[in-house]
Order: structure tokens, then C-alpha cells, then sequence
């Protein structure tokens, strides 16, 4: 009997895809094939492989209506949010634009006597492992430089959006990226790991939870293959007394509940000093009072549900927890919360670092906020986390946000924004986020590895 894998729909709990799961064998046959074509891929020119690059992702920008329905059956995202197709091509585009500089051989002597140089060499086949809650934008930011630098790419999506790998390889085939340059495949986790275990793979990039990551880093125990994890975080924000305040709240609320708060930069938890603290909490709850939480169908939802009703379960418990020990719910029960998927956005007070909800990853629409005395408590707080992708600082004081940056552990501070991507910067975190390095310069070099010459010419 054929294994197979389903994308349970979050709108009504219906099987929404099944597809068959690829045996053993078949997978391995499967990365033979593209390690045979990534010889010839990387021969051809780097402009030939930029414009390649560049067309698929211009077929995908055909089908952005589509893109943002099959999204809302998939995982939830309400249709009026029209897709990802925007920071998709603004990262694919950047790395494309860089490519030249990013993938330049380092010249250290040109002269009669020596050339001496350093170039990047493609890694061979780097399997990217894509997670559902921004599946076009995520799996982009590897399959781009990858494929730019000359790799075959072995994509693994997540069961929750399995159509977004066959969308994006049938893309990019139809712009003429060989079909075995670019493939996509499904995969259990057993068989994902012996691809890496077996060495069948030369890279692997994996965004998803701590878990994963340690699988993915003990399948390739020993193989000295690259693992690059990325693996979310509890993301902080921090209000200073000098804030915009409106700016504050409407950016670090929607930061917090966007995407049901299923964003891997999503903010968890804000601190607010507590002069502007009142004020904060008051305009956020009205703020959330406004989302129209429904079916993503419905061009009026402005809140989805979740993407699996043992994702809510989580969020749940992490409010229940908080509200046993002492916490308070300012929003009330909405009248589509039906317990399963549907879940009301919640805004918590009266929080301790003592509660699952200010230190475990929720991953959905709750955020705790606290207030501060001060900078330093702000940031012992801030850095008060097993995480750390990105932090989000608000203050009319650049060169005091820069301060605080520097002391703040973390990959990427804020200043008066957050939840976003900026593809010119390197996407990385520490402790248990991982250790990665994507998109930028950086994402290029993460990608290839160094090769030196030494060429005595006399």
C-alpha cells in the first residue's frame, strides 16, 4: 500500500490534498538525477542562470489570485492579503541583483609572478525543507541564491502546503530551469533524513520548529554536511517613553496577530514603560477588537484560522496557563471561535516570565505585555528568552535604539518597525533559533563554499 501525506484544510477540517510520499529509493534516485544535472547548470554563465531564475519567478506573479486561494485552504491566511507574491519576488529580485558582487572571486594578487585568488564553488544538491506559514516567501529565500549559484535544489515542503512546492517547481520548469535542476519532492522524515545521513544531498536548509532542527542536525551527524536552521523565536518589542505610541501600537499589534501570529519574526511579547503602558494596552485592545476573525474565503476576514487545530490547541494552553497564574484577558470570546481552528486573538496583562506564554513559542494570535521602569530592564527581559531571531525597538532616539541593539542577544534589531524580511540583510539568529544565514551577500556565501588558487606563474 502507497504511503501517503494530506493537507488538512483549516477552514473546515476537510482533506483539502493527498499526495503520495516518494519511497526510499525513488528519493535518492530522485537526488542522483539532480546531482547529474547540477554539473551542466553550473556551467552555464551566472547571467544565464539569473535570467532563468528571474523568469520563474515571473510565472509565479501570473497566478497571485491563485496563490492567495490556495493559500486560504492550506493554512489560513484570509484572501484579502492577496498572496505572498510581493516580498517573493522582492527577495528573489535583490538576490539576483547581487548575484554578480555576491558570487565574485576575492582577487588578493593579480601580478607577473602569482595569481592568488579565492572563489565560491556551489555546494552540489542543497535540499531545502520549507515551513507552511509563509511557504512561498521561505522556500524563496534559499531556492533564489541557490539556484543562482549554480546548486540543484531538492525541495521538501511542509504537508500543511504541499501544493506551494508543485506550484513553484511548475513555475520555474515552465521558465526553463531544467526539471531535475529543481525538483520537488515528498518526503517522510525518515526518508528525508537518510537522504541527508546517506550523503545524497550537499547542503541542507531547514526552517522549522527546535525540534526538526535537531533532527536535521543529527541525521547529518558525523557526514559534515551544512545544516542551516532557522527555528523561529519569541520575539520581543520594546516601547520606550519617547515612542510614537499610535506608530507602536498599530505595527507591534499587527506584528503580534497578522497571519494569526503565525509568523517566525511575530512579535510575542512587549514590554512598554510604564508611563505610556495604559495608554498602550488601551488602544490595542480596541485595535484587536476590530479584526473580523472568519473564513479566509470571505474578502471581509481580516483573521484567519489557524493553520491546524493542534497549533490553536498550543495557543490555548499557553492563555489558560497565563490566566491560572494571575493573568488578564482583555478580549472577550468572538463569535466564530469554535474552539478548533478558529481561535479569538488575545491580548494578556498582568504577565511574569514565570508563564509559558512570555517564554514558550506560541506561534499564534496572543501577546503578552508587561511594563518597564527603564532601558535596563527592558532589555534584561528582552534577552530573558531560549530565542532569538529579532527584537523591535521604539523610541524617536536612533542613536539610543542602536545602543540598545548592541546589548540585545538576538539576529536582527528593529527600530520603530518589525515583522519584516529586508533581503539586503542577513537573516540569522542565535541560541535556540538556530544558526543560519540567509538571503544578503551572506546568503551567497552560505550557499557555495571557498575554493583558493595558488598559481605560481614563473
Amino acid at each position: 500500500m502507497t504511503k501517503t501525506t494530506q493537507c488538512t484544510s483549516p477552514i473546515d477540517g476537510s482533506i483539502y490534498l493527498e499526495r503520495p510520499v516518494l519511497s526510499p529509493d525513488a528519493a535518492r534516485a530522485a537526488a542522483a538525477r539532480a546531482r547529474q544535472a547540477q554539473r551542466d547548470w553550473a556551467a552555464r554563465p551566472l547571467a544565464e542562470r539569473v535570467a532563468l531564475v528571474q523568469a520563474g519567478v515571473a510565472e509565479v506573479g501570473k497566478t497571485t489570485d491563485r496563490m492567495a486561494v490556495e493559500l486560504a485552504h492550506q493554512m489560513g491566511r484570509p484572501v484579502r492579503y492577496g498572496g505572498e507574491f510581493g516580498g517573493f519576488e522582492e527577495r528573489a529580485l535583490h538576490m539576483a541583483k547581487i548575484a554578480e558582487d555576491g558570487l565574485a572571486p576575492i582577487v588578493v594578487e593579480d601580478s607577473d609572478a602569482f595569481l592568488r585568488k579565492i572563489t565560491r564553488e556551489p555546494h552540489g544538491v542543497v535540499l531545502v525543507v520549507a515551513p507552511w506559514n509563509y511557504p512561498y516567501m521561505t522556500a524563496i529565500n534559499t531556492v533564489a541564491p541557490a539556484l543562482i549559484a549554480g546548486n540543484a535544489v531538492l525541495l521538501k515542503h511542509a504537508a500543511q502546503t504541499l501544493q506551494v512546492g508543485e506550484r513553484l517547481v511548475e513555475a520555474f520548469h515552465a521558465a526553463g530551469v531544467p526539471e531535475d535542476v529543481f525538483q520537488n519532492l515528498v518526503l517522510d522524515h525518515d526518508t528525508t533524513s537518510e537522504l541527508i545521513s546517506g550523503r545524497h544531498v550537499n547542503f541542507v536548509n531547514f526552517t522549522g520548529s527546535v525540534g526538526g532542527g535537531q533532527a536535521m542536525e543529527r541525521a547529518a551527524a558525523g557526514t559534515f554536511i551544512p545544516v542551516s536552521t532557522e527555528l523561529g523565536g519569541k520575539d520581543p518589542g520594546y516601547v520606550r517613553a519617547d515612542a510614537d505610541l499610535d506608530a507602536a501600537v498599530e505595527t507591534l499589534i499587527d506584528g503580534a496577530m497578522f497571519n494569526a501570529g503565525q509568523c517566525c519574526c511575530g512579535i510575542e511579547r512587549i514590554y512598554v514603560h510604564g508611563t505610556l503602558f495604559n495608554d498602550f494596552v488601551e488602544k490595542a485592545v480596541a485595535l484587536v477588537n476590530g479584526y473580523k476573525l472568519g473564513n479566509p474565503l470571505d474578502p471581509e476576514t481580516t483573521l484567519g484560522p489557524m493553520a491546524h487545530i493542534r497549533f490553536a490547541r498550543v495557543v490555548r494552553d499557553h492563555i489558560e496557563d497565563a490566566m491560572a497564574k494571575g493573568a488578564t484577558a482583555h478580549i472577550d470570546r468572538f463569535d466564530a471561535d469554535d474552539g478548533g481552528a478558529y481561535l479569538t486573538p488575545q491580548i494578556l496583562t498582568n504577565v511574569t516570565h514565570d508563564m509559558d506564554v512570555m517564554r514558550e513559542e506560541s506561534f499564534g494570535p496572543v501577546v503578552g505585555i508587561m511594563p518597564v521602569n527603564d532601558d535596563d530592564e527592558a532589555i534584561a527581559l528582552m534577552n530573558d528568552s531560549q530565542f532569538g531571531l529579532t527584537a523591535s525597538i521604539w523610541t524617536r532616539d536612533a542613536a539610543k535604539a542602536e545602543e540598545i541593539g548592541a546589548r540585545l542577544e538576538t539576529g536582527t534589531v528593529f527600530l520603530n518597525r518589525c515583522d519584516y524580511l529586508d533581503p539586503g540583510l542577513c537573516w540569522t539568529g542565535c541560541k535556540d533559533t538556530g544558526r543560519g544565514a540567509g538571503l544578503s551577500v551572506l546568503g551567497f556565501h552560505a550557499l557555495t563554499r571557498p575554493k583558493s588558487y595558488h598559481l605560481k606563474k614563473a
